[in-house]
C-alpha cells in the first residue's frame, strides 16, 4: 500500500498530481489526514481523505509520501504518526518519497546522510547530510525527493517506473501528455 500523508496547508498539486497518477497506474493509494479526515491546501483547497491519521496501522508500506507546502510541511513534521511511519518504512526498506520543502522531514529524522537528495530553493540546509542535487527529481536507493509543484508529474511518473516498470511509467506518461 501507498500512503499519502496530507496536513493542513499541504501544496496541493504536489499530492493530487501524484495520487492521480499512481492510481492511473493501477496502484492502491491511501490518502491519510493528519487530525482531520478534511484537510486545507495552501491554496484554499479542502481534500476529503480516505483516513486519518488515527486509523494508520501499516508497518510496512510499499511507499510513503510526504508532499510540500507551507505550513504542510512544519505539520508533517510535528506530527508523531508521520514520524512514527517514516521510519518504520526507512527501517523496513520501503520507499520514502517527498516533495518540495517536505525532505526537510526526512533530513530532520536523520535519512538523508550521504544520499543525494532535492528540496524547493532555500530548504537546503535542511537537507542535514545530504548532497544537494541540481535535478528535479532525484530517486537515490529508497529515498525519492523533487524540488516542487513543477516537478510533481515527473514524480508521480518516477514512482511509477519504480514500483510498475519503465514501460508502464512510460505508456502513463504517453497518455497524460500531448509531445
Amino acid at each position: 500500500m501507498i500512503y499519502f500523508f496530507i496536513a493542513e496547508g499541504f501544496e496541493e498539486i504536489e499530492a493530487l498530481c501524484p495520487v492521480d497518477i499512481l492510481r492511473r497506474a493501477g496502484l492502491e493509494v491511501t490518502t491519510v489526514g493528519i487530525g482531520s479526515g478534511e484537510i486545507t491546501g495552501s491554496h484554499g483547497i479542502t481534500v476529503k481523505t480516505d483516513i486519518t491519521d488515527s486509523e494508520y496501522s501499516d508497518a510496512s508500506p510499499e511507499l510513503i509520501f510526504l508532499p510540500g507546502g507551507m505550513p504542510g510541511t512544519l505539520n508533517l513534521l510535528a506530527s508523531g504518526t508521520v514520524k512514527k511511519a517514516v521510519l518504520n518504512a526507512f527501517d523496513n526498506g520501503s520507499y520514502i518519497a517527498a516533495i518540495c520543502a517536505a525532505p526537510m522531514i526526512l533530513g530532520e529524522l536523520g535519512l538523508l546522510e550521504g544520499k543525494e537528495a532535492i528540496c524547493y530553493p532555500g530548504f537546503e540546509d535542511k537537507l542535514k547530510g545530504a548532497a544537494v542535487s541540481q535535478k528535479r527529481v532525484v530517486t537515490d536507493g529508497k529515498i525519492l525527493t523533487a524540488a516542487g509543484m513543477g516537478a510533481a508529474l515527473d514524480f508521480g511518473l518516477e514512482i511509477v517506473k519504480l514500483l510498475k516498470g519503465k514501460t508502464a511509467a512510460e505508456e502513463l506518461r504517453r497518455a497524460v501528455i500531448a509531445d
